[in-house]
């Protein structure tokens, strides 16, 4: 951990706990700080604040007083799910008090340069193909952020020799002031969270601060095919790579229907590639054009290429069932992510939909719905979901009560060469605490056909 003193002697509040919490407190004490943690969960139920409290950290939990920023407090460390309309917050903001997230308090503790990744959607596989590729090529990468993994406590260990390849959502962005990464990505941008920012231009301004800071001697790596995220990387000060599914081009990174270019040039044959669809093939560039530009050697990234199916909960193939191939979509909380998955096959389709009921329409999803033979819906959106099948011509269509009950419809619908895919376009917060848990009931309800 690198010795940063700016922080010493200084009073800061730690608002919220959960990993980055506890772990942004340890380190802010460690750092001389003198730090308080406030938390909602009262204290007898939360072994952290008691941890923390041992260790000589104040701790006052069970309530958020609206008198808290009144004992002098320079630097507020918030929880990115926090948002910037809570009154602790926006009393913060108010009164010119720094608010980080734990991102900040990473890099300025960081001996090891960053790969920060963002977007709307691909931010896991691509951080999760970096991190593989670079690993076999010997790089010695660490990964963090937002793929779980506490980014300052991966930090406090990191040494100069190692990457720390890091995902990043638009709440962790939104709480830094220096992140300075030596390659940023920028993979797509499309509405998402705006109940947490309040418009689109307050999200994409978020996502850009993957970049904001970047110069002359750090990469910005971005998608070439979307207009929206054009202009922002005209703003970046850093080298741009563009990167493009659309066809060769003579900058960046690009791929026709047989192969991946770099600069122009024939650099990888595409049909060594394991994971499918065109979404995919976005984050293999960005992926590829990252470790690229830290030499990485091409053999090792074509054997990663080769074998990588997937990360759990997005786009995963889970097994092949009598002739049939079962994928595990669960990440898929929006209409953008489920046509992603769809457009990835050209195998008739068992969609498997729904869940927390939004009121937002399905028609995004209709110019893809041409091989969707069959849809078992569950959740909120069940009879919704089904409705809107129906109109796109489906002919079987059926609600379950719930993801296992929706496997067991799906299995005697679907027939050798089908494709049977969980890709629900909704959150699941009806049935489920989270996508993961989602999809790992999924996923054992699946291993369970016989």
């Amino acid at each position: 951990m690198r010795n940063y003193t700016d922080l010493q002697h200084k009073k800061v509040l730690v608002l919220g706990l959960a990993k980055s919490g506890v772990a942004a407190a340890e380190i802010l004490h460690e750092l001389g700080a003198f730090v308080t943690v406030n938390d909602s969960k009262p204290f007898d139920e939360s072994p952290d604040a008691q941890g923390l409290l041992q260790k000589g950290i104040t701790v006052i939990c069970g309530r958020h007083p609206e008198d808290l920023l009144d004992e002098g407090f320079e630097l507020v460390v918030k929880n990115p799910g926090i948002p910037y309309s809570n009154k602790i917050v926006a009393d913060a903001v108010s009164r010119e008090i720094p608010v980080w997230t734990e991102i900040e308090l990473a890099y300025l503790i960081s001996e090891a340069p960053f790969i920060g990744i963002t977007g709307s959607n691909g931010k896991t596989t691509t951080t999760t193909l970096i991190f593989d590729m670079l690993n076999s090529g010997g790089k010695k990468p660490l990964i963090a952020g937002n793929i779980g993994t506490v980014a300052c406590g991966v930090a406090r260990e990191a040494q100069k020799d190692n990457m720390i390849v890091t995902e990043l959502s638009s709440f962790q962005l939104m709480g830094t002031k220096t992140f300075k990464p030596k390659i940023a990505i920028l993979t797509n941008l499309y509405d998402a969270h705006l109940d947490y920012h309040g418009t689109f231009d307050n999200y994409a301004e978020a996502k850009f601060g993957v970049t904001r800071n970047q110069d002359e001697n750090d990469y910005f790596i971005y998608n070439a095919d979307q207009p929206i995220v054009v202009g922002y990387a005209a703003k970046s000060k850093g080298n741009k790579v563009p990167f493009s599914s659309k066809g060769r081009t003579t900058e960046g990174i690009s791929a026709d229907d047989t192969t991946i270019y770099w600069q122009g040039e024939p650099y990888m044959d595409r049909s060594i590639i394991a994971l499918p669809g065109k979404h995919n093939l976005e984050n293999i560039l960005a992926a590829v054009a990252a470790c690229i530009l830290v030499g990485c050697d091409k053999a090792k990234m074509e054997g990663i290429l080769a074998t990588f199916g997937g990360v759990r909960h997005r786009t995963q193939f889970v097994r092949e069932w009598n002739g049939r191939k079962i994928y595990n979509d669960s990440k898929a909380t929006n209409c953008l992510a489920t046509k992603s998955a769809l457009d990835a096959f050209q195998a008739p389709v068992i969609l498997l939909a729904g869940g927390l009921d939004r009121g937002h329409s399905f028609e995004e999803l209709r110019p893809c719905m041409g091989h969707v033979k069959g849809v078992v819906a569950f959740g909120e959106t069940g009879l919704r979901f089904v409705e809107f099948a129906k109109s796109c011509g489906v002919q079987q269509t059926i609600i379950a009560q719930n993801v296992e009950d929706a496997v067991h419809y799906a299995a005697p619908m679907s027939a050798e060469g089908d494709v049977i895919l969980l890709s629900p376009a909704c959150a699941s917060w009806d049935q489920y605490d989270s996508f993961e848990i989602r999809g790992d009931v999924f996923i054992e309800a699946v291993m369970k056909l016989s």
